[in-house]
């Protein structure tokens, strides 16, 4: 089998190329070329210009044999954890050869010396943003790496993307038919098939293209959510938390946008933040989502759970080892061994009066938060009122469950536990 994994949002000349590669492998093997093309949202987590089934039928008409839908990824991981997704599940399908297509001006061979260098560490979340045709150094790495497990790897072909004085961008393509009132113009139509022009001409008849974002949900969800339960979503720090409860009233897409540029996201975790809140994914989700797949051993040991989280344990004793912050981040991922085991399970303090403390029992959940001045905080929903405290914790500890928080995706929860010296939070983090 000869795979191509795509978004095809439309199939253009490019994309036709990439077929056309896979149809001469396949006259060589007798194997069939089959696309496997991402569904409900882009391999850069943004919602599809056109829909799965006209995209499909693009890839059919433009010489696949078989189409198969990539579901669930985009909206719950990053890149670094949907590849080694996509590629094992090419593999074990018996996917042979692979097709992609990188710049004119790199070379496969320096493609193959970068990428090695991080399948050799396990790391495919900090590919530096310098290097071009860093997605491609990624699926190459991915590609070596799942060789432990599987006892092989595809092997990978790689053309020239398809340049008519410039690259030919699917983003372009998009952005040029909606500013022509969805009308399809001429230069557009020059880097089209013809199957794909009618598909889209279908597609954008009936209702169905342009794709949109379920906006209602979004701004729903960031004006009406608390910080603990915006706390809850997956891909959602402290810090873009409590930009949103800033910027609230949200009606326009804008709005959303400028929220998450202010607390500090790029572009695409930009699009995977805003995913995440129109899906409500939430932490606990995407973490099980995750641990499912270490079991299979698909998910690099440097991105497991537990990584995560002794990562945040190793900087928070920081101390202990006479470093920054930055540099204990740096000395984790060069191997220092910790001195201890991450704390699972702690108890912080609280700063409440004494006629909250008569209104709290035992057992009652308390929602975790940072608030608007950076501090650590819960908020405990009583029988008779909202108690809110910030959280009494030795520094050491405020900074690992705040690099929890921050983490994405390690969700911790807690509970009101009563002690001899009164009333503490118990907090836990789940793995």
């Amino acid at each position: 089998m000869i795979g191509i994994s795509a978004d095809f949002d439309p199939v253009h000349n490019g994309h036709v190329k990439l077929i056309q590669k896979g149809r001469k492998i396949a006259e060589k093997t007798g194997d069939e070329v089959v696309i496997y093309l991402n569904k409900e949202y882009s391999a850069n987590h943004a919602p599809f210009f056109a829909d799965y089934e006209s995209r499909k039928d693009m890839a059919l008409k433009a010489g696949a044999d078989r189409v198969v839908p990539i579901e669930g990824l985009h909206h719950r991981l990053t890149l670094a954890y949907s590849v080694p997704i996509r590629i094992a599940m090419m593999i074990e399908d018996g996917a042979i050869d692979y097709v992609d297509a990188a710049g004119v001006d790199v070379s496969t061979p320096l493609i193959i010396k970068q990428a090695k260098k991080f399948a050799k560490k396990g790391i495919f979340s900090g590919i530096p943003r310098h290097l071009p045709n860093r997605n491609v150094i990624r699926w190459f790495a991915v590609n070596e790496f799942l060789y432990k497990k599987y006892h092989r790897k595809m092997n990978f072909h790689i053309i020239p993307e398809l340049s008519l004085g410039g690259k030919v961008s699917g983003r372009e393509i998009r952005r040029l038919i909606v500013e022509n009132d969805m009308k399809i113009p001429k230069e557009v139509k020059e880097v089209l098939p013809k199957s794909t022009i009618n598909i889209l001409k279908k597609g954008i008849k009936n209702g169905t293209i342009p794709g949109k974002r379920d906006l209602a949900s979004i701004t729903k969800r960031m004006n009406t959510y608390s910080r603990s339960k915006l706390m809850k979503i997956a891909h959602l720090n402290a810090d873009a938390i409590n930009a949103i409860i800033k910027g609230r009233f949200y009606r326009e897409e804008a709005q959303v946008w400028a929220t998450f540029r202010r607390a500090g996201y790029g572009p695409v975790l930009t699009r995977l933040a805003i995913s995440a809140l129109e899906q409500e994914v939430s932490k606990k989700e995407v973490l099980n989502l995750i641990k499912s797949y270490e079991k299979q051993g698909i998910i690099p040991p440097d991105q497991t759970v537990n990584k995560v989280i002794e990562r945040a344990w190793f900087v928070s004793q920081k101390k202990d080892h006479n470093l920054s912050a930055s540099e204990a981040h740096k000395k984790f991922r060069e191997g220092i061994k910790l001195r201890k085991s991450p704390c699972m399970s702690f108890n912080a303090g609280l700063s409440i009066r004494s006629f909250e403390v008569e209104q709290l029992k035992s057992g009652l959940n308390a929602g975790i938060y940072v608030d608007q001045n950076g501090v650590v905080a819960c908020e405990i929903r009583t029988d008779e009122k909202k108690i809110k405290s910030p959280l009494k914790l030795p520094g050491e500890m405020a900074t690992y469950l705040r690099l929890l928080i921050d983490s994405h995706f390690i969700p911790v929860r807690a509970k009101v536990l009563e002690k001899e010296r009164g009333m503490r939070i118990r907090i836990t983090v789940e793995e």
